[in-house]
């Protein structure tokens, strides 16, 4: 199965909105869980039912940063090297171990009205399935397969958020009905075993009842290769250490994970799913293709052009957030210096002054994709307004130190910002508010990255090597030195590699934060009774300790309010499109060393009230403990080990297994 993450935002609205009003589906769906018999032997009604699931989970999903279902915010993204800036998990001087301060995910009490949390997409999930073959009966059985497929789909990847959350969850599979007298429904923290057994049952289900692909007009919904697609998703999880204390001595889940891996792209294959293109040119559009299937999309997000469709939140907001204000725009991601200095070289190697990196002049010789990621002063970067732009963003000082920025921002904290993703046919006549650019959520080349660290985890290093060689291949890296990666002696060397690759094609696609977490990668420290170490083990550099930071591109001379390098620069364009692009590069190169120096930033990337600090996660915050909320609502459920709970106490549950 191979869906797309579309919400159907639009579909879901024009069903729910144009009924009459004796058949207003909201107005029936209040009371959750609760219809009369006549609901289900409508199928237009159920229809708009599962449409306006797709709309409560993915509604918020609208930058390809974002995480977790239902919320979709980009918390996760901050809390790692692809952005810089202090948040709560991140800041030294804070310790967050009180449930008042723990993710309040888990959802509220029901109360009345509708409520979009976690567990009440569970239950209207639930609803469906316990009601529509026995209500529904006379509905077309295709329909009543696909309809619940899309269910069993959802309720599994709700719950892998909350696993991922908060490890072990209550398990709920069928419809309660809130009471302070039901002992039945006090239902306990389940082990995170049981928890993933539940998903993988759900995904089986699904996969079983879903088509292996949709017809055009239903292009976005899930799939059977995507209900594959995310087991092995779910089972990498699963085998990895933060939930799994015999990672490096037992291959039962690794195997698991791999068989699942394999499954999936056998049958996305056979549905006509692979890599997409065969250089970086396609690498780039694949992320553009609109609305319209794509090889490459597992899943995506699908997005409306409409101005009109603005109030119903199905608008892509990334355009907006990338675009500096000299381009029309309202924001701009500067890439952390760590995130420049990641990307390979041309001839995939690791980017060291030996290999012969040169962190000023750092857009030379660099792997095909990081001219795609980013952009930096020089570059062509267009959009629909002025299709042959050139990105500039650069400050100069007078004599007395004042600063003067060409791109009327002073935000930006980086010679390179982020440009994945963006369109260079994108209007910037209301700020780009309107971008149509679907969101791929799974990509197939996520899935060959899961087979290849499943193969690294099981000390297979030459299938590592070989998925990996996929990888790479495709946007033109030679083939040389196994595309430069060199030769993988160990288990070790393999997962670094896997986790390495992850963090350059997937860069700003919502997946470094999972990856940091289920390797525990910010220190070797972990809980009591918890097995860690993964970071010396793999050879890397604990995340704690580090920074993200940034610096100026500035002029070297000091100069007048006047751009002293508005005239000569007009000469100056790099297009990764052009023949001539290495030739460019070398230009550009000539005109840095001429014309820049890097200054220190006035505020500091990672800052609190202005003073720089280094990024200290506890151990506790991998998995977060349960809230107020829930605790006081659910009063028999144990708090999380490194978290209290309501009383002071120490929390017990352990999610690692």
């Amino acid at each position: 199965m191979k869906t797309k993450f579309n919400i159907y935002i639009t579909l879901a609205l024009v069903l729910v909105l144009g009924v009459s009003c004796s058949d207003n589906f909201l107005d029936e769906v209040k009371p959750i869980g609760q219809y009369d018999d006549s609901f289900y032997q409508n199928q237009a009604r159920v229809q708009a039912y599962v449409d306006n699931q797709y709309y409560d989970f993915f509604a918020a999903y609208k930058s390809p940063t974002s995480t977790v279902i239902g919320v979709y915010t980009d918390v996760n993204t901050k809390l790692t090297e692809e952005q810089g800036g202090v948040q709560d998990y991140t800041n030294p001087s804070k310790l967050l171990l009180t449930p008042d301060v723990a993710k309040d995910y888990f959802g509220a009490k029901i109360g009345t009205g509708l409520i979009n949390n976690a567990y009440t997409r569970i239950r209207e999930c639930n609803n469906l399935l316990e009601d529509i073959d026995v209500k529904g009966a006379s509905l077309d059985k295709t329909f009543r397969d696909r309809a619940k497929g899309q269910m069993y789909y959802m309720r599994a990847i709700q719950y892998f958020d909350l696993m991922r959350t908060y490890g072990g969850v209550p398990i709920v599979t069928k419809v309660q009905n809130p009471s302070v007298d039901d002992e039945s429904i006090k239902l306990p923290r389940a082990k995170v075993s049981e928890v993933v057994a539940q998903i993988v049952s759900d995904l089986d289900m699904a996969a079983s009842l879903l088509p292996g692909d949709w017809d055009a007009a239903n292009y976005g919904r899930f799939t059977k290769g995507a209900a594959l697609a995310q087991k092995s998703r779910v089972l990498l999880t699963y085998a990895s250490p933060l939930f799994n204390k015999s990672w490096d001595g037992s291959n039962e889940r690794w195997q698991a994970a791999l068989d699942a891996g394999l499954a999936a792209e056998a049958e996305l294959t056979q549905n006509g799913y692979g890599l997409y293109g065969s250089s970086a040119k396609d690498w780039e559009n694949m992320f553009l293709i609109d609305n319209i299937k794509c090889k490459e999309a597992i899943t995506v997000q699908l997005l409306s052009n409409s101005n009109t469709d603005i109030n119903f939140n199905v608008n892509n907001n990334w355009e907006k957030a990338t675009r500096l204000p000299s381009q029309g725009g309202t924001g701009g991601v500067s890439a952390p210096k760590e995130m420049i200095d990641l990307f390979p070289m041309a001839d995939g190697k690791r980017p060291t002054a030996a290999n012969g990196y040169n962190d000023f002049t750092f857009f030379l010789n660099r792997d095909p994709r990081f001219y795609r990621t980013f952009a930096f002063s020089g570059v062509k970067w267009g959009y629909k307004e002025s299709a042959n732009a050139v990105f500039w963003s650069y400050r100069w000082v007078d004599n007395a130190n004042k600063a003067y920025f060409n791109d009327l921002n002073t935000t930006t904290t980086s010679p390179a910002v982020v440009r994945k993703m963006t369109n260079q046919t994108a209007s910037n006549a209301v700020n780009y508010a309107y971008s149509p650019t679907d969101i791929m959520e799974y990509r197939y080349a996520e899935l060959l990255l899961n087979i290849a660290e499943c193969y690294a985890a099981l000390g297979q290093t030459g299938s590592t090597s070989a998925y990996l060689g996929k990888i790479r291949a495709r946007v033109g890296i030679p083939a040389a030195n196994n595309y430069g990666i060199g030769t993988l002696t160990d288990k070790y060397q393999a997962i670094e590699a896997v986790l390495y690759e992850r963090r350059v094609e997937l860069a700003y696609e919502g997946k470094r934060f999972w990856d940091v977490q289920r390797w525990m990668l910010y220190d070797n420290e972990v809980l009591p009774g918890m097995t860690g170490g993964t970071v010396s083990k793999l050879g890397l550099t604990p995340i704690n300790g580090t920074q993200r930071t940034g610096n100026y591109l500035q002029y070297k001379t000091n100069a007048t309010a006047t751009d002293p390098l508005a005239a000569s620069r007009a000469s100056i364009v790099v297009d990764p499109d052009a023949a001539t692009f290495q030739t460019q590069l070398n230009t550009l190169a000539t005109y840095y060393n001429a014309n820049f120096v890097r200054t220190a930033l006035v505020t500091p990337m990672d800052n609190v009230s202005g003073a720089a600090v280094k990024i200290k996660f506890n151990p506790n915050y991998y998995i977060s403990g349960l809230n107020t909320t829930a605790l006081t609502s659910n009063p028999w459920l144990l708090q999380t080990i490194g978290w209290n709970d309501n009383f002071g106490g120490a929390g017990t549950y352990s999610f690692q297994e």
